[in-house]
């Protein structure tokens, strides 16, 4: 991959959809790992034919989908079937994540991972972004955004990389805890100041 990557990441809730939209609308191409997870497993996809050979038929929909809940519920409680999933899904997103950063076509583009920092994707971007909100923010937006208990986003929260250690990882941190004129006023500098990096690159 010869082009100009930015890793953009956040936690639950901490606002990555408003920044990616926002980059969006300057023109930059966008590969996000959460939409590339449900690509691989589309009917009729590699991915979606071994879950099924796996696991059975039980943990698909009438009409063929995956059912992730039923998919969650089964690994939910058997780590070695989770891990078992984990290796079959990581390198057919990477695979797809390599492919569509390599097909992008604006100056420099993003990819959009919640996880970027736990899957050492980093690793493909030059520059890294945190998307960052103080947690009690984060509790109260996912829990009214998803519709669940603000105990569930708190487990949530739980299981990722902390707010600290992704602070300390990133590049570029923006406080998404403000008006989103004023955060969008600071995604423009920094827009900016990639698109100097991506033509020196």
């Amino acid at each position: 991959m010869s082009n100009w990557i930015l890793g953009l990441t956040g936690g639950i809730g901490a606002g990555k959809t408003a920044a990616t939209t926002y980059f969006e609308s300057l023109g930059i191409e966008v590969v996000d790992a959460d939409i590339v997870a449900r690509e691989v497993v589309q009917p009729n996809t590699p991915g979606l034919n071994a879950i099924k050979a796996h696991f059975g038929s039980a943990v698909l929909n009438h009409d063929g989908q995956l059912n992730r809940a039923k998919l969650r519920e089964v690994i939910f409680s058997d780590e070695s079937q989770k891990d078992w999933l984990n290796k079959l899904l990581h390198p057919l997103i990477r695979e797809q994540i390599i492919t569509q950063l390599a097909e992008a076509k604006s100056s420099y583009s993003i990819l959009c991972a919640p996880l970027l920092f736990e899957n050492g994707l980093q690793s493909y971007c030059q520059k890294t972004l945190l998307i960052d909100v103080p947690e009690s923010v984060q509790i109260i937006r996912t829990a009214s955004r998803d519709n669940v208990s603000q105990e569930q986003v708190k487990n949530i929260i739980a299981a990722q990389m902390s707010r600290e250690e992704k602070s300390q990882l990133a590049d570029y941190i923006v406080n998404n805890d403000k008006e989103l004129a004023d955060v969008q006023s600071e995604l423009l500098s920094l827009h900016k100041i990639f698109l100097q990096a991506a033509k020196n690159y």
